[in-house]
């Protein structure tokens, strides 16, 4: 999964209609605008500090974009920090947010002030693990390739002691996720904000979990496709288990709020007021903006199966959206 994804990110924009899929800054201004807000009102109550915007994984840079300019409005104009690793998608944020530079990972990210981080849809796209039931216990599922094709098959090394209890009684067949990678990164990302400060917003389709489940997906064309055909070519993910993070998180010192519905969270930012204000300035975008504002928040759309969760530094405000 790691190495198709590198290779499927580092050559093509898979976003847009033109692309394999759409993600939520992608649908409407909206979604980075509210967000934008949200982090400039954190730092307001904060005591305005001198503090770093950082995306992870920032996509085309739409987010960003939309984040910055709410952030002006509201007198917050911070260096701009985005972690990408892909030529081809760095290409376009330049495009979008010329004054912004670059890191490879976290660890590049600057030291000297707090960091205000956004992970839109990061962390589903990182590596996972899946461990399976099997009539002899709990192995790890591989992946093997007999002449051209690749497939799943199931391993020998025993993992029935690291299986949650409550788990460990699951039906044959059952299988469970884990995402060392997500949890790496989750503790560097923690190191540097109890060092500095700071508070990121986590925001992907998931779960709270340990929970049983194959989440495991590919996406070509804006369809489903198989994950194990033409590594490389269409894009990987894993439903996050925002209880493994956030549990993470509290290890290492953070303060975690949430998990809350993307519905619920944008809705109580203010998603209803913006959108009647889009539609007042161009009355002949109405349902386009209403439309949008459906797909972001509606429980049928992406409003209930992502969820967004803060973390902040101690001694931070809690964030707008998690009363």
């Amino acid at each position: 999964m790691g190495a198709a994804n590198t290779h499927y990110y580092a050559t093509r924009d898979p976003l847009g209609a033109r692309g394999d899929f759409t993600t939520a800054p992608e649908i409407s201004q909206m979604f980075g605008e509210l967000i934008g807000l949200a982090l400039a009102d954190l730092w307001d109550r904060a005591g305005r500090p001198a503090a770093h915007y950082v995306e992870l994984g920032p996509g085309r840079g739409t987010l960003a974009a939309d984040a910055l300019r709410a952030m002006g409005h509201a007198g917050l104009t911070p260096p701009v920090h985005l972690v990408e690793n892909s030529p081809v998608l760095r290409e376009a944020q330049r495009a979008r947010v010329p004054h912004a530079e670059w890191a490879l990972d976290i660890v590049g990210l600057p030291d000297d002030a707090p960091l205000l981080v956004v992970a839109n849809e990061f962390f589903d796209a990182l590596p996972i693990r899946q461990l399976i039931r099997t009539a002899e216990g709990w192995r790890e599922r591989l992946v093997a390739c007999q002449d051209t094709l690749f497939l799943p098959v199931v391993g020998n090394t025993v993992f029935d002691p690291i299986i949650p209890e409550h788990l460990r009684d699951a039906p044959d067949g059952s299988i469970l996720e884990t995402s060392p990678a997500s949890v790496a990164v989750l503790r560097a990302l923690a190191a540097k904000l109890m060092a500095q400060g700071g508070a990121a917003i986590v925001i992907d389709y998931g779960y709270s979990g340990p929970a049983i489940g194959d989440t495991l997906q590919a996406v070509r064309g804006h369809a489903y496709a198989n994950p194990f055909e033409e590594p490389g070519e269409a894009d990987l993910t894993a439903h996050v288990d925002f209880g493994t993070l956030v549990e993470a998180a509290r290890v290492e010192g953070l303060v975690a709020h949430g998990p809350v519905t993307q519905g619920a969270y944008l809705e109580s930012l203010g998603i209803g007021p913006r959108a009647q204000a889009l539609i007042q300035a161009a009355p002949d975008r109405a349902d386009e903006i209403a439309t949008a504002r459906d797909r972001l928040t509606g429980d049928a759309a992406m409003g209930e199966l992502f969820k967004v969760v803060a973390l902040t530094a101690p001694g931070w405000p809690a964030p707008a959206g998690f009363a």
